[in-house]
């Protein structure tokens, strides 16, 4: 059976993730408390389940941490991906603040104090850390509802074998992606945004491609980055991760990082040599794909 475990910080995304996976046509729980997983995998198992897509979060305190050894049972007989949606913690308490909501560990219970949100998270954050050291992480700091949904049905056309390899663009001036293993910094590089005919375009346009690609910092910039990762790739594998973050960095996170990103995925993906070691690779565009839909 394949099994995906939705969790991380409360207000993150988690229900998004879940209903990307429920229009998929998975079988999906949601707030499923955690001593009851292995018993649901049992059950699906008996009716012939082949996917389910499970949200567990850290509201029922320390039971979580049962969690990592239940996981580790289940990875005998099952195929296991563990999603972990994390956000800072401002960007959290502006959400909590719109919709008006509770964070699942305020809530007062027995005699116990009633926590404030700031501690809530950090709470939560304690709790769900030995899950997150061995989960694929996302990011949804800058990250809007229907881009998130595209990330998850992009991640959901990956096989959960082998490595998954994430290259990611990103603006710094929004900040590193918290996700991010490895990370190169190419604000070095030319900027078309100082050219006026190329500002408003992105790194996946012609003109900023042809731009790009005629200096020769940037190529030597896409052949370092390249060498580096294919020397590094085997020694990643090796030490039995599932996912591997590679984040290109630019100033807005428009130009010269979109276009690296790209130039990187296609070298990649044409790699037979890697497919036959079931390493897929991924992209993402954090600035582009939070961009509101009607400007995509």
């Amino acid at each position: 059976m394949q099994i995906n475990l939705i969790t991380g910080i409360s207000g993150s995304g988690k229900s998004v993730a879940l209903r990307a996976f429920e229009d998929a046509g998975y079988d999906c729980v949601d707030n499923l408390p955690v001593t009851l997983l292995e018993n649901l995998i049992q059950t699906l198992q008996s009716e012939n389940c082949e996917r389910v897509a499970v949200a567990i979060d850290a509201r029922r305190g320390q039971t979580i941490a049962q969690l990592p050894q239940i996981l580790e049972n289940l990875r005998r007989d099952h195929q296991v991906r563990v999603i972990f949606l994390n956000a800072d913690t401002n960007t959290l308490i502006q959400r909590f603040s719109e919709t008006r909501r509770r964070h699942p560990l305020s809530v007062k219970r027995d005699a116990a104090q009633e926590s404030t949100l700031i501690e809530a998270i950090d709470k939560e954050r304690n709790l769900l850390e030995p899950l997150r050291a061995q989960a694929h992480s996302i990011d949804t700091s800058n990250l809007p509802a229907h881009a998130l949904r595209s990330w998850m049905q992009d991640l959901l056309k990956d096989k959960p074998v082998g490595l998954t390899v994430v290259f990611e663009s990103f603006g710094f001036k929004k900040g590193l992606p918290s996700e991010a293993d490895l990370v190169f910094d190419v604000r070095c590089l030319p900027n078309p945004h100082y050219d006026k005919a190329l500002r408003p375009l992105s790194g996946k346009d012609q003109p900023v491609r042809e731009f790009l690609e005629k200096i020769p910092e940037v190529v030597s910039m896409e052949n370092d980055i390249v060498q580096f990762v294919e020397k590094w790739l085997p020694h990643y594998i090796a030490d039995g991760r599932s996912y591997l973050t590679v984040a290109i960095g630019c100033t807005g996170g428009q130009h010269r990082s979109v276009y690296l990103v790209t130039r990187l995925i296609q070298h990649f993906q044409a790699q037979a040599n890697l497919a036959a070691l079931q390493i897929n690779f991924l992209d993402r565009h954090r600035e582009l794909d939070s961009l509101p839909a009607a400007a995509l």
